[in-house]
């Protein structure tokens, strides 16, 4: 750290507000800090300054899944965030196990995290036990939660699904299906599946278990489930699939087997990505907030850290129904 100093005729402690604050010093030092430290190969000690301060610049993120391209916008936001702040991100992914989310959580502390942003809201009570424990500021932001770890930003996947089944509704549609990823460890899952039977019952429409499927990820399922609800119960004129892939995966069957959408049956969505509004028709979907939740979790994240807030902060990003050709 004297080196770079020398190097870039600041003092010691300005090289470390440049490395580790980087808003307390002029972007023209903060560039020669950086220069000297690209020049002289330097690399922090991040673990020492862990020790002093009993956290790193690093925060953990644990998502369900990383082959999932769902959560890359809110990965990237707060990255985006983090990063402007002098902090870093590590990436984890639980693949929906509670258990493996407690030993990621586990670890991400023992590495002396500055803070933890978890996609899921459900927990194991060992997780539970260890964040009140440790004191780590922690955002969840799957989904919007009753009884957060700490804080939370998020949408109402209850709300979301509901509104989009209200929305098929005043369309005209009476028989509308819902396929949903497995409900065990996933309550997105189990929440969407709920604003669904809300909307219904709000309607005074039966509930009916026959058009309601639990599918495992990918567009093989998407495709099997259209072809089952179309052939098995013929009086149903939509289904909303809340999962983008899922959706995808049924037009393009519908479109292989000449059954038209959405004149023999309408297909609804969930998430907004490019993809969806390409395909002929375009599908009506339910769009999230993904890169704002990111953002918005990393700013409060780091409002804890550096003693800015000390506030359980719940903040709704809301979502936006997007009708398009597909109903």
């Amino acid at each position: 750290m004297r080196d770079v100093a020398e190097r870039a005729g600041v003092s010691a402690m300005t090289v470390s507000r440049a490395l580790n604050d980087p808003d307390r010093v002029s972007p023209e030092v903060r560039r020669r800090v950086e220069d000297a430290v690209r020049d002289i190969g330097y690399v922090p000690n991040r673990l020492a300054g862990s020790l002093s301060s009993n956290r790193s610049n690093v925060a953990g993120l644990i998502v369900p899944s990383i082959r999932n391209t769902l959560f890359s916008d809110t990965i990237q936001g707060i990255s985006d965030v983090l990063r402007a702040n002098g902090h870093h991100l590590m990436v984890a992914d639980s693949g929906y196990s509670p258990a493996q989310e407690e030993a990621l959580a586990t670890a991400f502390i023992a590495q002396r995290v500055a803070g933890l942003v978890l996609h899921n809201t459900t927990h194991t009570p060992a997780l539970r036990a260890l964040v009140r424990r440790s004191g780590v500021p922690v955002v969840e932001n799957g989904t919007l939660t009753d009884d957060p770890l700490d804080m939370v930003v998020s949408y109402s996947n209850v709300d979301a699904a509901r509104a989009m089944t209200q929305h098929l509704l005043r369309l005209g549609y009476r028989r509308i299906g819902l396929v949903t990823l497995p409900l065990a460890h996933n309550e997105r899952s189990q929440e969407r599946r709920q604003g669904y039977v809300a909307a219904l019952a709000d309607a005074g429409l039966p509930l009916d278990p026959r058009i309601m499927l639990e599918m495992p990820p990918g567009l093989p399922s998407g495709t099997e489930a259209i072809v089952r609800l179309v052939e098995t119960t013929p009086t149903v004129d939509a289904v909303f699939f809340a999962g983008d892939v899922l959706a995808i995966g049924a037009l393009l069957e519908c479109q292989r087997r000449g059954w038209a959408v959405p004149g023999r049956v309408a297909i609804a969505s969930f998430d907004d990505v490019d993809l969806l509004r390409q395909l002929n028709p375009a599908i009506t979907t339910v769009r999230l907030p993904r890169r704002d939740v990111g953002r918005r979790s990393a700013e409060i994240l780091l409002d804890r850290i550096r003693g800015r807030s000390e506030e359980r902060i719940a903040v709704d990003l809301g979502f936006e129904i997007i009708q398009r050709g597909s109903t």
